[in-house]
């Protein structure tokens, strides 16, 4: 079997958590704008809810998205990512009148053995907008889950998660987004 050191290697074997990050092919801005931005922000939740992926952080951009969820079955990830990409292509393709051209690529994920690095994680993704610029106050970006999760979880687990650094989480995360 070949190798390729542009295709991550993908490994679903045990129940658990995972960071899961996905991009549009060549970075490209295929999903800026509120409706845009909306559609693909329901679709993780529509496609997650089908394939029981329990999203515990998520922040999707105008080229690319985070998420942090529980599985009890690690091989329906790769079921819904599919799904996912291949919707979410089939839906900007039709916007912009372009038949089969390539929107998404590739996602990377990594299972998440150790509470810390989960917290960190989940950290992570919760502030991905502001790590982008996109926002000053992550709540305040409507398309990734810190709101949320400042309103449903319980007061110490957030301050708990706030103490959390998150500048040494290594993440392929060089993308520019737009708004």
């Amino acid at each position: 079997m070949a190798w390729w050191p542009h295709t991550p290697l993908h490994r679903f074997g045990t129940s658990g958590a995972y960071f899961v990050t996905g991009a549009t092919y060549q970075k490209a801005h295929l999903f800026g704008g509120r409706e845009r931005l909306l559609f693909l922000n329901e679709l993780l939740f529509e496609v997650a809810l089908k394939h029981e992926l329990r999203l515990q952080a998520w922040a999707v951009f105008s080229n690319h998205y985070h998420f942090v969820a529980l599985v009890e079955e690690a091989w329906r990830i790769p079921q819904a990512l599919k799904e996912f990409h291949s919707r979410a292509s089939i839906y900007a393709n039709q916007l912009d009148a372009i038949a089969g051209r390539k929107v998404m690529h590739q996602y990377r994920d990594t299972q998440l053995t150790y509470q810390r690095s989960y917290l960190a994680r989940l950290r992570y993704v919760h502030q991905n907008p502001v790590h982008h610029k996109v926002v000053p106050v992550a709540t305040d970006y409507p398309y990734c889950s810190a709101h949320w999760f400042e309103n449903t979880a319980p007061k110490p687990f957030i301050d708990t998660l706030a103490q959390f650094k998150i500048d040494r989480v290594h993440v392929q995360d060089d993308f520019e987004v737009e708004y």
